[in-house]
């Protein structure tokens, strides 16, 4: 998996930390920290929460144009 940048700079125009975003999704910092550093896989439940509180769609933050490819 390849680092999630898109997720980390919608975050900042937002104006949010790690831990907001994380707290606003119901998961741990670290497990945030995970998604953008490309660690860790979310669930689609997980990343369509993390779209909506960022206000970004599935493919501006997930899709394959952010270095994800699809399976």
């Amino acid at each position: 998996m390849s680092r999630n940048i898109a997720i980390k700079v919608a975050r900042a125009q937002k104006d949010m930390t790690q831990t907001a975003l994380a707290q606003a999704v119901g998961v741990s910092r670290q497990t945030m920290n995970a998604i953008e550093q490309g660690t860790y896989n979310p669930t689609i439940k997980l990343c369509r929460a993390i779209c909506r509180v960022l206000d970004k769609s599935l493919d501006e933050l997930f899709g394959e144009e952010n270095g994800h490819k699809e399976r």
